[in-house]
C-alpha cells in the first residue's frame, strides 16, 4: 500500500511540473513582444514609464492573473499584446513575476 501511495504522490508532483509555466520560455517572448515599452530587466526608461504609466517589474508585486489581463486586453494605454496567449502567456506571466526582487 505504501509503495502505491508514494507511486501516486510522485506521479502527482511530476504532472504538476510538466504542466507549469516556463520562466525562460517566457523571457523570449517577452524579449520578443514586451521589453521595448517594459525594459530588458523589468524597468522601464524614464521617459516611457512617465508616458505610459508604467511601473517596474521588479518593485511592483503584480498577480498571474493582473499580468495575463493586461496582455490579453491591455491596460491604461497599453494595448493588447497579439498573438500572446495560452501556454505563452502562462510562461511571460511567469518570467514577469521572476524579476520581482
Amino acid at each position: 500500500m505504501r509503495i502505491i501511495l508514494t507511486t501516486a504522490v510522485l506521479a502527482a508532483i511530476s504532472s504538476i511540473a510538466m504542466f507549469g509555466a516556463d520562466a525562460a520560455a517566457g523571457k523570449a517572448v517577452y524579449d520578443k513582444s514586451c521589453k521595448n515599452c517594459h525594459g530588458a530587466g523589468g524597468t522601464p526608461s524614464a521617459g516611457m514609464a512617465k508616458a505610459m504609466n508604467i511601473k517596474d517589474f521588479k518593485t511592483s508585486d503584480f498577480s498571474d492573473a493582473d499580468i495575463k489581463t493586461a496582455v490579453s486586453t491591455g491596460k491604461g494605454k497599453m494595448k493588447p499584446v497579439a498573438g500572446v496567449a495560452g501556454a505563452s502567456l502562462d510562461n511571460v506571466a511567469a518570467y514577469v513575476k521572476s524579476l520581482k526582487q
